[in-house]
């Protein structure tokens, strides 16, 4: 037997690299120094428009966005960034306002942060996205018109392809595959993002509504996703072939 070949060993994954864009100098640097302990790779950008040049140039694997920065805002950026990418978006904001929160999901972000924050949180948000970015179940499911594809991370309606963030792909899976069962909104919670969700905002039926149009589904005649009023959603069907 002749020894194994040095490239033959189990490769280590590459680290996970994270873009912070916030004009916070003094924040940056503490979380830049935090992240890094973690094993995290860090870039950041002060100004919007350097954050998306960066974006484009090497796409990360997640991106903490915050809210209040220099010419633009951050909702515009997450706007802009979710036109043609479906990267994890954590969002930060020194207001606390629930709109804030309520537009920043509408836009597309995958979770929302206040400040002041404990940056110890701020890591197992990040790595709740990516649980959620990166689990491979094996399988595709198949519900007439509708096909998702936990393998791929696809969702296919008659054919063609949904663009849908790391969120939306996920309350989607779970509604699936629970069909025909009225669920909650403390079992989407528990089912699908944890204490990474905010029970006591709109953030489900945010998604939701961001699903439904999507998929061209009519809430008052849902193909889909049925509201079961005072108790949660209920994943109906998978429309015609």
């Amino acid at each position: 037997m002749t020894p194994s070949s040095p490239r033959s060993a189990k490769r280590r994954p590459d680290p996970t690299r994270v873009l912070i864009i916030d004009d916070d100098e003094r924040l940056t640097a503490l979380l830049t120094e935090y992240l890094r302990r973690f094993g995290f790779t860090v870039r950041a950008a002060a100004h919007p428009r350097d954050g998306l040049r960066a974006l484009k140039a090497d796409p990360p694997d997640l991106v903490i966005l915050d809210v209040m920065l220099p010419d633009t805002d951050g909702l515009a950026v997450c706007r802009e960034v979710r036109a043609d990418s479906r990267i994890p978006i954590i969002m930060l904001t020194a207001r606390g306002d629930v709109t804030d929160r309520i537009v920043g999901l509408e836009m597309g972000a995958d979770d929302y942060l206040p400040k002041p924050f404990e940056p110890r949180e701020l890591v197992a948000r990040i790595q709740a996205v990516l649980r959620r970015g990166t689990r491979d179940d094996a399988e595709a499911l198949r519900l007439g018109a509708l096909e998702v594809n936990w393998t791929t991370r696809s969702v296919r309606l008659a054919q063609r392809e949904l663009e849908l963030t790391t969120a939306e792909f996920e309350l989607l899976g779970y509604l699936a595959r629970n069909r025909g069962r009225v669920m909650s909104r403390d079992r989407i919670l528990d089912g699908t993002r944890g204490i990474d969700w905010d029970a006591y905002d709109r953030s489900i039926d945010i998604l939701v509504s961001r699903l439904r149009q999507k998929l061209g589904d009519d809430p008052k005649r849902p193909t889909f996703i049925r509201t079961v009023r005072g108790v949660g959603y209920s994943f109906i069907g998978g429309g015609r072939e």
